[in-house]
């Protein structure tokens, strides 16, 4: 098949290397409003350049990757979907939840298949941890605990318009924790401080924050994500049920150090960076959507997915600016 992709920073550049390498994908076709950047994935991949989106969309491409910049999301999606073409979008759907219910209904009117790249749901460890519940060997949950903690801040510009630690960071967290449980969030109690880089808090943002989630079933989610966390890139999940619990991340590149006198573990180099904590994950979630284009299976990670986690992270952002508890209900109605 043939696969556009819309955007080839720093992560565009990185599926396009996953998609490369698929036995499925026989070509690329990329674009990018940076020529250099076009023109380096076509040395690499062998891609065809188009000059625009509207060229990719008219190349016969049988799918398309949108790993532009966020404010450009919701036009790629509907011109996707208008132009009948299955779609990988990376999370956010859009800027705002108004632009991402436009998007929604516009995507569930076509029929066309629209995925949202939301990683770890393809992390070996989160997949073996959701199918540890659905088992029932976990019995009924208690609690569920989620954490990003990342090495060191993006850049100013990034921060400036990345939505804050909750939209942009904590997301990953509400959906992989409302995937495995397979329960929704009703509620959430936020904080959030700065110690880091000040242009953090001049943005308006915090580099640290934790979340309290509470389901529609009692169980009870904790959430924690940092910006500074030097000794490296630590992504978890704890699952904790009333016959067992299970975690994934815990393997020996976990950057965490023991204080318990001869213990070792983790005996690997700390994980430094999400790409390599996640390649395996990037490359079934691809190999999934190659999938979805060849209509074997559906989309496994919806618009109204992201919607959801989006809701969590509204909430989040709302009650760390008033110092509060906060329902979805009452952020689904904010948006009307």
């Amino acid at each position: 098949m043939r696969i556009g992709i819309l955007g080839l920073g720093r992560i565009g550049a990185f599926h396009a290397g996953t998609l490369a390498g698929l036995d499925v994908v026989e070509q690329l076709v990329v674009s990018d409003p940076l020529a250099a950047a076009a023109a380096s994935a076509a040395e690499k991949y062998g891609a065809t350049v188009a000059d625009s989106p509207e060229a990719v969309f008219a190349s016969g491409i049988d799918g398309v990757v949108i790993t532009a910049a966020t404010d450009a999301h919701p036009g790629l999606i509907l011109a996707a979907v208008e132009a009948g073409i299955p779609v990988f979008c990376e999370k956010p759907v859009a800027k705002t939840v108004e632009e991402s219910l436009t998007v929604l209904r516009a995507v569930r009117d076509s029929g066309i298949e629209a995925q949202i790249g939301f990683n770890r749901r393809f992390d070996a460890g989160c997949v073996a941890a959701r199918e540890a519940v659905l088992s029932g060997e976990l019995g009924a949950l208690h609690t569920v605990r989620s954490t990003t903690l990342d090495p060191a801040p993006p850049p100013a510009a990034y921060v400036a318009v990345s939505g804050g630690i909750f939209r942009d960071c904590a997301v990953h967290d509400f959906d992989v924790v409302r995937w495995v449980t397979g329960r929704e969030v009703v509620e959430v109690y936020a904080t959030g401080g700065n110690k880091g880089a000040e242009y953090i808090k001049e943005a308006g943002d915090v580099d640290t924050a934790s979340a309290l989630l509470t389901f529609d079933d009692g169980t009870i989610g904790v959430i924690s994500n940092t910006r500074h966390n030097a000794r490296g890139y630590d992504v978890r999940l704890e699952v904790h049920g009333m016959k067992d619990s299970i975690a994934a991340g815990l393997d020996t590149q976990l950057p965490l150090r023991s204080a318990e006198p001869g213990v070792t573990f983790p005996a690997g180099p700390p994980h430094t960076f999400f790409m390599d904590r996640f390649a395996p994950a990037y490359r079934a979630e691809l190999t999934t959507f190659t999938e979805v284009v060849a209509g074997t299976r559906t989309s496994p990670c919806t618009v109204a997915d992201a919607l959801e986690a989006s809701w969590i992270a509204e909430a989040a952002t709302l009650s760390v600016a008033e110092h509060r508890p906060v329902r979805l209900d009452e952020v689904r109605g904010l948006a009307g």
